[in-house]
């Protein structure tokens, strides 16, 4: 039987891309295609997740969009040192069973979710 089998990309409008792609190579260290793609190879760790959320949802918050981007990363606390040092403020941090979590705002005003798992092992089929 055909069926999706992941998350192929995110992808959403920007007045000013260049400068938010800028934002994304300095503050997170995304590394952009000449065409103005980044390509990340699915992790050994963490899951790829498509969830709809009630259109009255606050987790996006304060975001405006009707979106927002979940990235998996190596290191939080290193990201978030980054980020920092780029006067990227985390807009807070939450610690679960399944991995840590924090927020930040890029300059399209898209809530960003940075997510560490921990000790992840996907659940069965």
């Amino acid at each position: 039987m055909a069926k999706v089998l992941g998350l192929g990309g995110v992808f959403f409008k920007a007045d000013d891309p260049d400068a938010v792609r800028a934002w994304y190579t300095r503050v997170l260290g995304v590394e952009f295609k000449e065409w103005g793609s980044a390509d990340f190879p699915h992790p050994d760790t963490g899951v790829t997740v498509f969830t709809p959320f009630k259109a009255d949802t606050d987790y996006f918050a304060p975001s405006t969009q009707p979106f927002m981007v979940n990235l998996i990363v190596d290191d939080l606390d290193g990201v978030l040192a980054r980020a920092a040092a780029e006067g990227a403020e985390a807009l807070g941090r939450q610690d679960e069973d399944y991995g840590n979590f924090a927020w930040l705002m890029d300059p399209a005003g898209v809530k960003v979710e940075l997510w560490e798992p921990k000790d992840w092992t996907p659940p069965a089929a």
